[in-house]
């Protein structure tokens, strides 16, 4: 991997479970970890139905290390350029522990 292609600034998020004063339980996003990562688009799509979309798939590669080996597809997601990223899967690139791959899908807005 050569170092020099890291060159975009990603922050994983983790889905965490908070409590408020008065004792409701609320789904939220907090900060995990930050680091540096290749970014690569390997889908764009448009969809039509009553209001057309984009669609935006990215391709994130990062180094391996223990807080990258221990994001899932289901509890953690990516925000990068303001933009918020579902994890669709997590490629361990052979179990080398060299480095990781999130293939992502742009979340839409609401």
């Amino acid at each position: 991997m050569e170092i020099s292609k890291l060159n975009e600034r990603i922050t994983i998020e983790k889905n965490a479970v908070v409590t408020d004063a008065i004792g409701n339980h609320k789904n939220t996003w907090t900060h995990y970890f930050s680091c540096y990562a290749y970014a690569s688009t390997y889908q764009a799509e448009e969809k039509e139905s009553e209001v057309s979309s984009e669609e935006r798939s990215v391709t994130f590669t990062v180094r391996w290390c223990s807080e990258t080996a221990a994001v899932t597809s289901t509890g953690f997601r990516v925000r990068f350029r303001g933009e918020v990223y579902d994890i669709e899967s997590v490629d361990l690139m052979n179990y080398r522990k060299k480095e990781i791959r999130f293939k992502c899908r742009r979340e839409p807005r609401q």
